[in-house]
């Protein structure tokens, strides 16, 4: 089906004057921040052009091993759209600059950001969304308990900073936690700095706690922000996030429709869907179980249930996979070394968890009884 590199094949030779700027072209700068630019764009605010940045990307990595890393990350694809970038005159004149990556395991901090330098003088601020490593999907967890991470208040400093290096308008996006940070940087910004933001986008990104939503910064934007998601959204269903709200068609199923490059593009726009009984099941169960727990509760429970992953002494889930006996007995052993009371909490939680699926069930059925089928 037709994702982002067919569009590319099918626009890539509009310009941005004749075609102006779109929600596809966004999810490709917002997919395009997962590659690895280190070496390639300078964080010293020197712009590189888009081939010079391709050369020297595939200059560093082998093509035949990134697109082996395909198989096991939806977002290994990214660096390829570069070629594809390259060919057309749309984005063929773009600059990238400002590329930053900070991963902390002690401050269970995941951030990456680069900044888009476009044709049609404005600039993109991009956020890279959550990796496979087990420290970015802890931070993800902590979303739920604290009203920002050490990966938001990352993201509102580098907003600010862009802001100061360049006078140019300002779009902001990213996939997934990107689109999180990319909403929370723009409510936290200047009030100067936000009339700039021509729109911020969340794709399929989780929303924010109450406590967020109601600052007056957070308020100013949001007739700027655009949340788009699949049909079975989960990680754009977390949490509220107050945005108008696109749901499109995705050629993946379930939880695998989180991978932007499954979501399916027409020449100009994505395909619209309706959101699926499944994502809404979803999306109630998690809602249910997160309002059944304290905050100081979810932060113990996420800080137990990664000691488990930690204790592996594997970064990255994909890497856990691959040696799936090895993890399951270390995370065994970690969870017998836990405190009693550690235990049954967790033990607890899951209990929870169950429930709150089958009330969910329950409350599906009662409103759509053909949910069953």
């Amino acid at each position: 089906m037709p994702n982002i590199f067919e569009y590319l094949h099918w626009r890539g030779d509009v310009p941005l004057a004749v075609a102006p700027f779109n929600h596809v072209d966004n999810l490709i700068l917002s997919e395009l921040v997962y590659t690895d630019f280190d070496r390639v764009v300078p964080n010293d605010g020197t712009a590189v052009p888009l081939s010079e940045a391709r050369k020297r990307f595939f200059a560093l990595h082998n093509r035949l091993e990134v697109q082996a890393r395909t198989a096991h990350s939806y977002t290994a694809p990214a660096p390829f759209l570069m070629d594809s970038m390259q060919e057309g005159a749309r984005f063929r004149d773009l600059r990238l600059c400002c590329y930053e990556a900070v991963t902390d395991l002690d401050a269970a901090a995941q951030f990456a950001a680069v900044t888009f330098l476009l044709p049609d003088n404005t600039a993109y601020v991009a956020f890279r969304g959550t990796d496979g490593t087990v420290v970015g999907w802890k931070e993800d967890m902590i979303l739920s308990y604290r009203s920002n991470t050490v990966g938001q208040l990352c993201a509102q400093d580098y907003l600010s900073r862009i802001g100061v290096l360049t006078r140019l308008p300002l779009r902001v996006g990213g996939h997934s936690k990107g689109g999180n940070l990319a909403i929370y940087a723009a409510a936290h910004c200047a009030p100067e700095l936000q009339e700039r933001l021509l729109c911020v986008w969340s794709n399929d990104g989780p929303g924010f706690r109450d406590d967020v939503r109601i600052l007056e910064g957070y308020q100013r934007i949001q007739e700027k922000c655009v949340s788009i998601v699949p049909a079975t959204s989960v990680i754009g269903m977390l949490l509220e996030c107050d945005c108008e709200r696109r749901v499109v068609k995705s050629a993946a199923s379930g939880l695998a429709e989180h991978d932007g490059f499954s979501w399916e593009c027409g020449p100009l726009d994505f395909i619209p869907a309706s959101p699926s009984r499944r994502g809404a099941y979803y999306g109630k169960t998690l809602d249910n179980w997160v309002a059944r727990q304290d905050d100081a509760t979810l932060r113990s429970l996420v800080d137990s249930l990664f000691s488990l992953f930690e204790a592996t002494g594997e970064q990255t889930f994909h890497s856990m996979t691959t040696k799936k006996r090895r993890t399951a007995e270390l995370m065994v052993s970690a969870l017998r070394a836990l405190p009693r009371e550690k235990q049954r909490e967790l033990l607890a939680a899951t209990g929870r968890l169950v429930q709150s699926t089958g009330a969910s069930a329950r409350m599906m059925l009662e409103k759509d009884p053909s949910a069953e089928e």
